[in-house]
């Protein structure tokens, strides 16, 4: 091992801004904005029922959307505030983007934008997963998101020496199998989760007693593409529209080891597992990029350093 192989590259700014957001008028109606949002994603049936629904999933989406009005950015709305409006029973058909977009808009001028620290800086600040990024005349030149900015990172050193259990949320929200979609995101948004975990009791024979087991998840893209479909999501249960089964992850695993399988599986989220299912953790794309806070990596690097030192007395 060289302790070269152990330096990280500087990643690209400009390669971290989404330069194609999806950008509309204050007088769009939400109904249509969530056609907008889910245009990339498909189902077979154009009618469906609460006992049979079928859907897909595609890599492409937009998480957010900006409205500008006279090329001025006004506004934004994100999965999470569809989520939020979801449980809240706003009408889609009626209401425009302009009613309940998020304003002012955290920004940041691109001159700025010289690294991606300062993204990550606002990211945790304000508690916000879009940042847009403004020309010098105040014009959109994209959109960065910790998606945006994982897939241009490459550190694969940092991400094979810290485990899963390093950086999950333990806070997970399980939700019975039964439950109706509606209360999932009135969940959602009451506790500002982006997904909730779908359980069942299990018998434990060498217990004598019932676990519930995770067997799906609910994310809040879900929940955008439930509201394109027009489904009735009062009557809609958790078990006919969750993604399963459930891929878990263990809490001695990698981060290495979530990177591959989020990108394998094109997901921004997986579960953590352990004790037959009686715990349960989450990791996410904002997990992974935790490891380029500066004083963690001063402290990853530092224990690098000390390892390759101690490789090389070994040698010697």
């Amino acid at each position: 091992m060289q302790f070269n192989d152990l330096l990280l590259s500087e990643p690209s700014t400009e390669a971290a801004i989404d330069q194609n957001p999806l950008i509309v008028a204050p007088e769009t109606l939400l109904v249509d904005v969530i056609a907008l949002m889910n245009q990339s994603t498909s189902h077979s049936q154009s009618s469906v029922d609460s006992s049979s629904v079928y859907f897909s999933k595609n890599q492409r989406h937009s998480s957010c959307v900006l409205v500008v009005q006279a090329k001025e950015l006004v506004g934004i709305l994100t999965e999470r505030d569809i989520v939020r409006l979801t449980a809240s029973c706003v009408n889609f058909q009626e209401v425009t983007i302009a009613e309940v977009m998020t304003k002012p808009v955290i920004t940041l001028s691109q001159a700025e934008f010289s690294d991606i620290f300062g993204a990550l800086f606002l990211f945790r600040r304000y508690r916000i997963r879009h940042l847009p990024i403004l020309g010098a005349n105040g014009e959109i030149i994209g959109v960065v998101s910790p998606e945006s900015i994982r897939s241009i990172l490459t550190p694969a050193h940092l991400l094979k020496v810290i485990r899963v259990a390093d950086v999950m949320n333990t806070q997970v929200i399980r939700i019975p199998k039964t439950a109706s979609v509606l209360s999932l995101a009135q969940v959602m948004a009451e506790y500002r989760v982006s997904c909730v975990v779908i359980s069942e009791e299990e018998l434990q024979l060498d217990l004598g007693c019932f676990i519930h087991k995770p067997i799906g998840i609910v994310t809040e893209r879900d929940i955008i593409q439930f509201q394109a479909m027009q489904l009735n999501l009062a009557q809609v249960r958790a078990e006919t529209v969750m993604s399963t089964p459930l891929f878990l992850l263990n809490p001695e695993d990698s981060l290495w080891t979530a990177h591959l399988e989020m990108q394998r599986r094109r997901v921004r989220r997986l579960v953590v597992s352990w004790d037959g299912g009686r715990g349960l953790g989450l990791i996410t794309q904002s997990n992974l990029l935790r490891m380029l806070d500066p004083i963690q990596m001063h402290g990853i690097v530092e224990t690098l350093q000390r390892t390759v030192e101690k490789l090389k007395d070994t040698v010697q």
